[in-house]
């Protein structure tokens, strides 16, 4: 395992057992990264397009009050839902082999049925390496209550 702390685009290394292959664990965190950073942009735009590209086909999401979305109903949320702005910070990239987990907080406002919220919120997102690829395999949300 390598985790590694993205700040400002810069990493610093977390925790790392001795005898393991930074330099090859870097490239995959830094690409991982990109994705995560890839995803945020594309739900910024409402890209249905690249967030089907990117999520796994079993992909699910657990809401910060529980609910589950499939995919499809991932990407068809953006029928009714619209994100002003979402910002990630506090980045943390660990890297499992074919898999990465990405934690990290997110604050956004947005619009859902016309109704406006803004929400912080702790996020853990699992990454899986497929044949075609890193996608998004899930995705959990956890409220921050008062931030």
């Amino acid at each position: 395992m390598a985790c590694w702390i993205v700040r400002a685009d810069r990493f610093s290394r977390g925790r790392l057992p001795p005898g393991r292959m930074v330099g090859q664990d870097l490239l995959v965190i830094s690409d991982v990264h990109r994705l995560q950073r890839a995803f945020d942009e594309a739900e910024l735009r409402a890209d249905t397009d690249a967030l089907s590209a990117l999520l796994a086909d079993d992909f699910r999401s657990i809401g910060e009050q529980g609910y589950v979305l499939d995919k499809a109903q991932w990407v068809g949320k953006f029928a009714e839902f619209a994100y002003t702005s979402l910002e990630s910070s506090d980045v943390e990239v660990c890297f499992y082999g074919h898999a990465a987990i990405v934690r990290c907080v997110q604050r956004s406002h947005s619009a859902w049925r016309g109704q406006e919220m803004a929400l912080a919120v702790r996020v853990s997102q699992t990454w899986v390496e497929l044949p075609g690829g890193w996608r998004l395999a899930g995705i959990q949300f956890s409220s921050l209550g008062g931030a």
